[in-house]
């Protein structure tokens, strides 16, 4: 098969959302769709026994939340999707963030009963920030929700984005129906199932039939002849390229955990969203159909597998095919590096691979070589842009409470912060460890971490810290007297960057203005 035709037959995407608004329901249904698995987990439920598939982690199980970006790939009508399940939480929003550079389109979840909430309009900024394509799908009509109208309004008006409704919904709550599918002009209505895909099912072409008065009543089926009428009298017609261009949201309606809607959006999604698209590079544009291979690492994650400490890197393929045991230029490292060990996800699940093209994402078994941001290439030296390290909120000095067991805290702290769950500065002076993070969740996530997988007990001790500064100055030697002079509230990154660590605004305000050439940057890609 060429390049190009297997470059038109994928399609890589994350779902986001606010935590709660069934993010990973949705995506567990995705799965059964797509014929992935036979029956569909749920994150919170006492009748059904099967746990989700993207939350596998020991913490995701215990707490019924994510806490980190699973990554599935399945096949649906001849389409490869590669799906990432992003954490909802905003303590993990970095990870979050750094995923949105790895897709070319996101589905947002919405739940109907309270709207657009703050994080989801904080995900949407950084959708905004590339112009990725958003996928609306409002969830939970299962329940008593708000009116269908007033949440497109509210879409529009919060998250600052045109819509155009793509399916509407037949009741609400304990009457709810189905939705009917305004792109094909169809009407499926389902038996609702909560775990498994059922096939008897109705479908009608044309609403004037009188057998869907028998079926749905004759209130319900006035009422969406009615809403269908002003859908398409209000709304001017679905133009894709609007939607590819980040100007338009199509919206659809439907109840994640009893199967309603979702293949409806499914289905379009295959035929509208955007196959791999190009990346920049600090140097030039990379465009998937170039023969030759490139892809950038936006996630590491340690102890996949806790039986064999492995780290995994994962990588986003953006041009030319990937193949197994081939060197590759690691732009950053001294030599090249080849990997006989790469992978494809199912969640927790992995297959060995040969071979992967643009838009897929492989993980690479690595012993400590690869970082979050770095290029692989095929010989050319670039570095793909857009992957910074955010200056935290809250941060906390690392107390050891076992010094026998200094060396697997060192090895501990090193690898989780080189997934990126946090970020560690280390003191000049003391060499004192402070971890800054987004959320005080990310504490309760790396002490249970540094004591399941490195066997490391630790507490934490609040500082008094306002923010991280990154520092550079074009006078060197300016640099190097602000450092001593400073020292005390010097520190390094996980990179050795030095880090300026202010206790105060004001007093951080009345330092850069004493300092004039240095300057202060609150992301560490400057």
């Amino acid at each position: 098969m060429s390049l190009n035709k297997e470059i038109a037959k994928r399609r890589t995407f994350a779902i986001i959302a606010h935590p709660d608004a069934g993010k990973t329901t949705l995506t567990e249904k995705l799965l059964l769709f797509g014929g992935a698995i036979q029956t569909a987990g749920a994150v919170k439920s006492n009748k059904i026994d099967t746990a989700t598939k993207s939350d596998w982690m020991e913490i995701e199980k215990q707490r019924g939340i994510s806490v980190a970006t699973s990554v599935m790939g399945f096949e649906y009508k001849d389409i490869k999707i590669n799906l990432l399940d992003t954490p909802g939480h905003q303590d993990f929003a970095e990870d979050t963030y750094r995923t949105l550079t790895a897709v070319d389109s996101v589905i947002m979840v919405i739940d109907c009963v309270k709207g657009v909430e703050i994080q989801t309009e904080k995900l949407m900024e950084v959708c905004r920030m590339r112009n990725t394509p958003v996928i609306c799908f409002i969830n939970k009509l299962d329940r008593e929700g708000r009116d269908p109208y007033e949440l497109l309004d509210e879409v529009e008006e919060k998250l600052n984005i045109q819509v155009r409704p793509l399916s509407w919904p037949i009741g609400m709550g304990k009457g709810f129906k189905g939705v009917y599918n305004l792109y094909d002009r169809k009407l499926n209505l389902f038996s609702p199932s909560q775990r498994k895909l059922s096939d008897d099912r109705a479908v009608f072409d044309d609403l004037s039939e009188s057998r869907l008065d028998e079926l749905i009543g004759g209130n319900n089926a006035d009422q969406l002849r009615e809403d269908v009428e002003l859908i398409e009298g209000v709304y001017p017609d679905f133009d894709t390229k609007e939607y590819l261009e980040g100007k338009v949201a199509p919206v659809f309606f439907g109840s994640a955990v009893n199967n309603f809607g979702v293949n409806e959006m499914l289905d379009t999604f295959i035929r509208i969203a955007p196959a791999p698209k190009s990346r920049n590079t600090e140097d030039r544009e990379v465009l998937p159909s170039e023969s030759k291979f490139s892809g950038f690492v936006f996630k590491i994650h340690a102890n996949m597998d806790p039986n064999h400490r492995n780290r995994i890197a994962f990588l986003r393929i953006c041009s030319g095919k990937f193949e197994r045991n081939k060197p590759y230029n690691h732009v950053r490292g001294p030599k090249p590096l080849r990997f006989s060990n790469v992978t494809q996800f199912m969640a927790q699940d992995r297959e060995m691979v040969d071979e992967a093209f643009p838009g897929d994402i492989i993980g690479l078994y690595d012993t400590g070589n690869l970082k979050i941001g770095d290029t692989l290439t095929d010989g050319e030296n670039m570095t793909f842009k857009g992957i910074p390290s955010f200056s935290p909120e809250i941060f906390k000095e690392v107390i050891n409470k076992d010094a026998m067991k200094t060396k697997q805290l060192e090895k501990g702290l090193k690898q989780l912060m080189e997934e990126g769950v946090a970020q560690l500065f280390t003191f000049d002076m003391g060499s004192r460890k402070v971890i800054g993070t987004v959320g005080q969740l990310q504490f309760e996530v790396i002490q249970f971490r540094l004591k399941q997988e490195y066997n490391a007990s630790v507490e934490f001790a609040p500082m008094q810290l306002y923010k991280a500064c990154w520092i550079s100055s074009l006078d060197k030697k300016k640099l190097d007297e602000f450092v001593q002079s400073k020292n005390r509230h010097i520190a390094r990154d996980k990179d050795g960057k030095f880090v300026f660590m202010a206790e105060s605004k004001s007093w951080l305000q009345m330092v850069q203005d004493n300092y004039p050439e240095i300057e202060f940057h609150f992301t560490s890609e400057f």
